[in-house]
């Protein structure tokens, strides 16, 4: 059986033959140094490609390190690598993320099946150069996916890959060798699918992308098998839930009914101002502005080709356009001319649209500033009467300790004046008492003196009394000095008692 090439192992399904890699003699050693893995691709209710890829192990590149000029990798190995076993849930654009600066470097990506593995898938990765394999191996190998999971990178080194065989309901037939085969293009960027402008990756649905294109894709599902799946007979309206007269806004792919249902798809335009419609039913395009058909090209059911559809063509069943001009000259000028018309139109329509969009976006902004001036003066206003409440019950608290001072020091005043009429009265019987006692001593005085004088009177009458009785001696001069004396100490002694009485 005749292995495909390594140039066509991913882009291709067919068989060629491979370039030998190694001598007769190193057939078997090579054989031995690799492992087979069968794999598949495709929808299989459409059409599935199954094959088998010949890996080399990882006993492989332990037992090249001493013989390869390149350290632990094996001989005779290509720029191509396949990763096994990557998690279902890393999507596309996740790998691409994961793959990092030698996105740059890889030609192209094939997701595939492996059998007997479930919730798992593998990748196939052509590079530019050896070097670029090489250094993506010794990077990647062992590293894991995310810091959060353990599941790793298990990449190996792809020998070779054999295509076995195509099954669907589908015809898959070779083509044609002699005639020029037409280059496919991406379906989000509708470029070309050229390999030296940037890698290319193959989902396992088979339909290719640019790594680029592709890497913005959120979802692990497949951009062009997800379109499909949406038929427009599933389509209702978003308000009303009807499926008949269906039109789908071309801004933002809102789905409404129209005038002659309910009309939701005109209340749309009115609160959104996108004034393009198309209808789903015949893919015709109604501008609510100018209130007629604005579309120049529809899309064949047949072969999904634009073709054109105006007053001077019709339209046939397998919808297929016609021109009724037999001059070709004629034809071509007037396709000219009406390929610049239809140019300029839409340009005009676009620029338009643009504006119109640029109002309704700065209608937006203007109503988000406005309600964020509201919100921020509500809360300024509410932040103030907080705060004014505060202040408040502050004022009211500190009246309250006023009205409590003002009614102690009224008291204490009160307090002050009954304390000094108590004091005055107080002085004023304590003065009438020292009056009164003065008079009483006074009194007494005179009483005593009266008393004392009358002593005296008595105590003189009583010596003249003794004197008349008495004999008269004579007496010596020592004795009558001395009697003197003592006369006078009595008199003394008398006058000092009056003093004291």
């Amino acid at each position: 059986m005749m292995m495909p090439s390594t140039s066509t192992i991913i882009a291709g399904e067919e068989s060629v033959v491979l370039p030998p890699v190694a001598s007769v003699s190193g057939e078997s050693s090579l054989s031995d140094m690799t492992q087979t893995v069968h794999f598949s691709s495709g929808n299989p209710r459409i059409g599935e490609t199954r094959g088998v890829m010949h890996l080399f192990s990882d006993d492989a590149v332990s037992s090249s390190s001493s013989s390869s000029s390149s350290l632990n990798l094996p001989i005779g190995r290509n720029p191509l690598v396949c990763v096994l076993g990557v998690p279902n849930h890393m999507t596309y654009a996740d790998f691409c993320q994961f793959c990092g600066s030698f996105i740059q470097h890889i030609l192209e990506m094939r997701t595939v099946r492996n059998d007997g593995i479930e919730n798992r898938y593998s990748i196939l990765i052509r590079f530019d150069s050896q070097e670029s394999t090489d250094t993506f191996y010794q990077h990647f190998r062992g590293k894991q996916f995310n810091s959060l999971e353990e599941d790793v990178c298990h990449l190996l080194f792809t020998l070779d890959v054999q295509f076995t065989g195509y099954s669907g309901s589908i015809d898959h037939t070779q083509p044609s060798a002699a005639g020029p085969i037409e280059q496919p293009t991406c379906p989000v960027c509708l470029e070309r699918l050229d390999q030296d402008t940037g890698g290319i990756l193959t989902t396992m649905c088979n339909h290719s992308f640019h790594c680029s294109c592709i890497s913005n894709w959120p979802d692990s599902s497949c951009p062009v098998c997800r379109y499909c799946q949406q038929q427009p007979e599933n389509s209702v309206c978003c308000i009303c839930q009807t499926t008949e007269n269906l039109w789908m806004c071309v801004i933002c792919g809102v789905v409404g009914c129209g005038r002659y249902k309910e009309g939701h798809a005109r209340r749309h335009w009115e609160e959104t101002d996108h004034c393009y419609s198309l209808e789903l039913e015949t893919q015709r395009v109604w501008d609510y502005a100018g209130d007629n058909y604005v579309h120049r090209l529809i899309q064949s059911k047949t072969d999904g080709k634009l073709v054109e559809l105006n007053s001077h063509g019709r339209l046939s069943k397998d919808g297929c356009g016609s021109c009724e001009y037999s001059d070709s000259g004629m034809t071509d000028a007037l396709l000219n001319s009406k390929v610049d018309m239809i140019i300029s139109e839409y340009n005009e329509l676009l620029q338009a649209q643009l504006e119109n969009q640029k109002q309704y976006f700065e209608k937006l902004l203007q109503n988000v500033k406005e309600e964020t001036e509201q919100k921020v003066s509500e809360a300024g206003s509410k932040a103030i009467s907080q705060r004014l409440q505060k202040l408040q019950t502050r004022f009211d608290r500190c009246l309250e300790e006023k009205q409590f001072l003002e009614d102690l020091n009224e008291n204490l005043v009160k307090n002050k004046d009954v304390w000094n009429t108590k004091i005055t009265e107080m002085e004023e019987r304590e003065k009438k008492a020292v009056r009164v006692k003065d008079e009483k001593i006074q009194g007494l005085e005179e009483q005593l003196g009266k008393l004392m004088a009358q002593m005296d009177g008595e105590s003189e009458v009583s010596e003249t009394k003794e004197v008349q009785d008495a004999t008269v001696l004579p007496l010596s001069t020592t004795n009558n000095s001395s009697s003197g004396s003592g006369n006078v100490i009595h008199a003394n002694k008398k006058k000092s008692n009056r003093r004291k009485g």
